[in-house]
Formats: C-alpha cells, sequence, structure tokens
C-alpha cells in the first residue's frame, strides 16, 4: 500500500480461519487503514475476492444479501467490504499465484510467516517489499520486474 510515495504493508493471521476469510480479512484492513477516500487498485490471486468485488456483492445485495443456492459464506466480512468499497474506488486486479510474481510472492512470504508464527505486524508498517526484493536481486531472481512507478501504471 502507498501513500503519497511512502509505502506501507500490514500482515496478520488468525489460527481458527480459511485462506478465504484471510484474503478477505488483507482488503478490509487494508482498507480500513486509509484515513481519507483513495483509487486503490487491489492486486489479488483470489478470484473469490476479485469476483466478490466485482460483482457477486451487487447481485447479493440486490437480493437482499442472500444466493441463489444457499447461504453465503463469510457473510459478515462481505457485508464489511461492502461498506469500505462505498467509501473507496477500488479496481481488483487478479494476478496468477505463486508463478512468480513478486508482490504476489511477497504477500504469500508474510502470510505464511504469520501463520508459522501465529503474529501479526501489530498495524501498519513501514514495508519491507524493497529490502526483500533486493535480496533477491542478488540471488538473480527477478531482475526485470519493474517497480510501481506512480497511479497510471496502477489504473491503466
Amino acid at each position: 500500500m502507498r501513500y503519497g510515495g511512502h509505502e506501507k504493508q500490514l500482515s496478520g493471521g488468525d489460527l481458527d480461519t480459511t485462506n478465504n476469510r484471510m484474503e478477505l480479512m488483507a482488503v478490509i484492513r487494508a482498507l480500513e487503514s486509509l484515513t481519507r477516500p483513495c483509487r486503490v487498485r487491489v492486486t489479488t490471486d483470489s478470484q473469490y475476492v476479485r469476483n466478490g468485488i466485482t460483482g457477486w456483492i451487487a447481485n447479493w445485495k440486490a437480493r437482499g444479501w442472500k444466493r441463489r443456492a444457499g447461504p453465503i459464506e463469510n457473510l459478515e466480512l462481505w457485508k464489511q467490504l461492502d461498506e469500505l468499497l462505498g467509501r473507496h474506488l477500488v479496481h481488483p486486479r487478479w494476478v496468477r499465484g505463486h508463478v512468480g510474481h513478486p508482490e504476489n510472492e511477497y504477500a504469500n512470504h508474510l502470510a505464511t510467516r504469520c501463520a508459522k508464527d501465529a503474529s501479526d505486524s501489530g498495524g501498519l508498517v513501514e514495508s519491507r517489499f524493497q529490502d526483500w526484493l533486493e535480496a533477491l536481486r542478488e540471488k538473480g531472481r527477478y531482475l526485470d520486474y519493474m517497480e510501481f512507478q506512480g497511479p497510471a501504471e496502477r489504473f491503466g
């Protein structure tokens, strides 16, 4: 997450959860950390989150928060996300997971560390992405990765 040229990150976990709940919580916590309405690019490897943002939520709301086939899983989280989507202009971008996308690999690094340690970042903290990326570049990885250049790149 970038604020006026500063990148921040959140990470966390929950011992009693599912991957879908944690994917939703990641987007919710990121949007909650914003202090004013923003344009936000959510890059995710979760079709669950992307599809929810781009269509499911609107359909569920139109049907009184009901699905055609059974209950909505994680309904309380979808409602929280819906409220936050009303405050921010959110553009989801799906990337295939675990195929070498540096930002996705870093998010996976943070998630697996939190799961292993049963820990979290304690709130919004300075990102260590650049340090992580540089360490891997020294080993010859991600040499062709073009880092974030500004809002036009994210919303183009």
